[in-house]
């Protein structure tokens, strides 16, 4: 049981930063940020759950399993991640390539405390073996402030996994294997990443939210281990008995210039591979939620749409379907999981090929970030823009990719890549 209250907030950008600074004394820590992005779906502008009172921690063996078993048991809150390498206890499939950062493959808590803000009121829920505590802390956070701690890091130098002759190698191969009618579409990631070097993880996805606003911000930490994620993606949510999915495919720069910026805009709206790649994705989509879906209620509300974030413009399709209040959410996710803009189509065809041509094994990139509410709903983001960190190795991570299609030249598709990767450096890098 949890003692609840609310409160209304003077300043809740000034607010959220309290919280967030007084967060990390605990070992356990998911914040979930919405940046004030105005989207159709939004549940809550941020939340942040604390401090574990029970958790599961597991790799990929039988672990949907494991996690259904874990929510329909705990009935409360509970919150994590999602690895992409879940994928091997859905499929015949493997993750043997390098792995600098040793995260488990699944990880969730239930919270002894839990902060739920939306727009100026916040509603706080302590579990009753806590509830004592909750006028000191709020006493504590309101007098929270930020401590610069200088220049106390190594100096980052990114390395790139695989070199930009071996990329263009590597999509190649892809490109054959499209030619040959094996896949149509394939998600393509590398990695750049840090060795023996250290980080102040609060301060830099601090910066990195700053640079990019995104809608699907998360900052995670589960002892040594860090997620600063920046992502501009949805996943999957449910919300009674709808789904909603929000694939995105198809990226563009920004301009300074307003005319160039707006060029810029049209033509990713009305650029032939991209829509091609968007769309493929969609019908993946529609076929993973008809799997749990009520008879005839996949729907695509959106098919295309290009939203502007601050790094980037972005094409976003909304895919929605219905489910019957018997079905078990943790069903939903595994029967669309890996979320298919990282993957391509055929799902598992392109996963097989990603795991033979890519460097690196993903881990928590293009996995996701989310939460179980009491009652079933969940909302989980897509891990992507994000830098992974592990304090106690010392190596820091992160990663970028884009579809390719029979259309891809690699030459774009690389400097893509680099677009997307530029908030990532430009944080790390200074």
């Amino acid at each position: 049981m949890r003692t609840t209250q609310t409160h209304t907030l003077k300043d809740p950008a000034k607010f959220k930063n309290q919280l967030l600074i007084w967060a990390q004394q605990y070992d356990d820590i998911v914040w979930l940020d919405s940046n004030n992005y105005e989207q159709k779906f939004t549940s809550y502008d941020a939340v942040l759950a604390v401090d574990a009172f029970t958790s599961i921690k597991t790799d990929y063996h039988q672990g949907f399993e494991k996690l259904k078993e874990y929510q329909t048991i705990t009935k409360d809150w509970v919150f994590g991640y999602l690895t992409y390498d879940l994928k091997n206890d859905i499929e015949a499939l493997n993750s043997r390539n390098k792995d600098g950062l040793g995260f488990p493959d699944l990880f969730f808590f239930q919270p002894k405390k839990l902060f739920l803000i939306k727009d100026n009121l916040v509603e706080i829920q302590y579990l009753n073996c806590v509830d004592d505590e909750l006028e000191v802390d709020l006493k504590t956070i309101s007098h929270c402030e930020e401590v610069r701690r200088g220049n106390l890091c190594s100096d980052v130098k990114i390395k790139l996994r695989i070199h930009k002759d071996d990329y263009f190698s590597k999509v190649n191969k892809i490109l054959e294997h499209i030619h040959r009618g094996d896949i149509y579409e394939v998600n393509f990631c590398q990695e750049f990443y840090a060795e023996n070097t250290c980080i102040h993880p609060l301060e830099t996805y601090q910066n990195l939210n700053a640079i990019s606003n995104p809608p699907f911000a998360s900052f995670v930490k589960l002892y040594d281990k860090y997620i600063l994620c920046a992502s501009p993606e949805r996943y999957i949510k449910k919300e009674e008995e709808t789904i909603i999915s929000q694939p995105i495919k198809g990226t563009a720069k920004r301009s300074n210039n307003q005319e160039e910026d707006k060029r810029l805009k049209i033509a990713l709206e009305q650029d032939e591979k991209e829509r091609s790649e968007n769309i493929m994705i969609v019908d993946l989509v529609r076929n993973d939620l008809s799997k749990t879906a009520l008879k005839g209620s996949v729907n695509v509300e959106e098919l295309c749409k290009i939203y502007t974030f601050d790094q980037v413009h972005q094409m976003i399709s909304t895919v929605t379907s219905k489910v019957s209040a018997e079905t078990h959410p943790v069903d939903i996710i595994k029967t669309t999981f890996p979320m298919g803009s990282m993957t391509g189509a055929p799902k598992i065809s392109a996963m097989h090929i990603i795991e033979d041509l890519e460097e690196t094994k993903r881990g928590v990139y293009s996995g996701g970030i989310g939460y179980f509410t009491p009652t079933g709903d969940f909302d989980f983001n897509v891990v992507i823009r994000s830098i992974l960190y592990n304090e106690t190795k010392q190596y820091i991570s992160y990663s970028v990719g884009g579809a390719i299609t029979s259309k891809s030249d690699p030459l774009k598709e690389y400097e893509e890549c680099l677009v997307k990767a530029k908030a990532m450096r430009e944080v790390l890098e200074n």
